[in-house]
């Protein structure tokens, strides 16, 4: 075989593989499309309606004075004990993630392992000292170094096909009438600011362990105040520190993104269901490192336009009926030495 033709064959498998791993990625971006309003991922989908008739019962009342929050039964989101897989998926971009990662990464790596660990008994048994007392002198073997030149290749080549659009997917900027939230990662407590609705801003500690048992929640994931937002529509996410580096992730959403003094990061999230979600910091930031988590939660639009009057803001829109309620006073433990901080001390933790 000439090195002419050998060069066409290797083009028409690449371009082969190319195809066998976009199309799988095609398909399921035209059923996500084609799925019900809730479920619809394109930029331009309206806010989606009540989603079911359940929903609609949990949350009565749009117009009523006070809002209540959603109770334990929501919760969809979190950590599962003895978990060793990704956590259920919740946005279409962390469904296209978990695709790539149980039917892309997780057959090639076990398929090298095993092809691996199958080859290293095959040359123990065939050419120990035992079985082959007169040894080989072969130093090179064309076809074989071709193969295990070419072959990984074509793998991480179908690894990339995927990969790349799914990495794309995470860094697309967000609609332009997006709700934008503003998170500040303190120390150790988060701050949710609404720059589309008057500008407050929410304050979110972790409850004590009793407190989190007493209203059905998880300890070390439960908190005094959750992010509110609107189930089914495009969400702007811009991250910042207030002291040291923080990390906005929320595993069930395929959401993560740091929090960095004097720096604004933005993304964008799509939560396909209404719900209750966890995440915690993700990067180490000091002692409460491990007790800063975050609670989002997320419920039609009527339900959230109700909660955004209980909070003394404002919809876009509307004219300023009165000033925005002002934040509760906290200042970050570092800019305070010797003050009480947000929560029990670490050891009491």
């Amino acid at each position: 075989m000439t090195l002419g033709n050998t060069g066409r064959m290797l083009t028409k498998m690449l371009a082969t593989m190319m195809f066998l791993f976009a199309a799988p990625q095609v398909a399921m971006a035209q059923e996500t499309v084609q799925d019900a309003p809730v479920n619809t991922v394109s930029e331009s989908t309206p806010p989606a309606q009540a989603a079911d008739a359940s929903v609609a019962e949990a949350a009565p009342g749009a117009d009523a004075a006070s809002y209540t929050p959603l109770g334990p039964e929501w919760i969809k989101g979190q950590p599962k004990e003895a978990g060793v897989w990704l956590q259920e998926q919740y946005s279409p971009i962390g469904e296209e993630g978990a695709w790539m990662n149980d039917w892309v990464l997780t057959p090639v790596m076990v398929g090298i392992s095993v092809l691996v660990l199958v080859l290293l008994l095959w040359v123990i048994v065939r050419y120990n000292r035992r079985a082959n007392p007169q040894p080989a002198k072969t130093s090179h073997n064309t076809l074989i170094e071709v193969i295990w030149t070419v072959i990984p290749a074509l793998i991480l080549l179908a690894i990339a096909v995927p990969s790349i659009r799914l990495l794309a997917r995470q860094y697309e900027s967000p609609p332009e009438n997006a709700l934008t939230v503003k998170v500040t990662g303190y120390q150790w407590y988060w701050g949710y600011t609404y720059p589309d609705n008057g500008g407050f801003e929410v304050i979110s500690n972790m409850l004590p362990e009793d407190e989190a048992a007493k209203r059905g929640e998880p300890g070390l994931l439960a908190v005094d105040n959750r992010m509110v937002v609107p189930a089914g529509e495009w969400i702007r996410i811009q991250t910042t520190g207030a002291d040291v580096i923080h990390s906005f992730a929320i595993p069930s959403l395929w959401f993560k993104l740091d929090a960095v003094p004097g720096r604004l990061n933005e993304g964008k999230i799509f939560i396909k269901e209404p719900g209750i979600y966890y995440g915690q910091c993700s990067e180490l930031c000091g002692a409460r490192h491990a007790y800063m988590p975050i609670a989002i939660e997320a419920v039609p639009r009527a339900r959230f336009e109700q909660w955004i009057r209980s909070q003394g803001g404002t919809l876009q829109g509307e004219e300023e009926a009165a000033a925005p309620a002002a934040a509760p006073a906290q200042e970050p433990e570092s800019a305070e030495p010797d003050a009480p901080g947000a929560g029990a001390p670490a050891t009491e933790a």
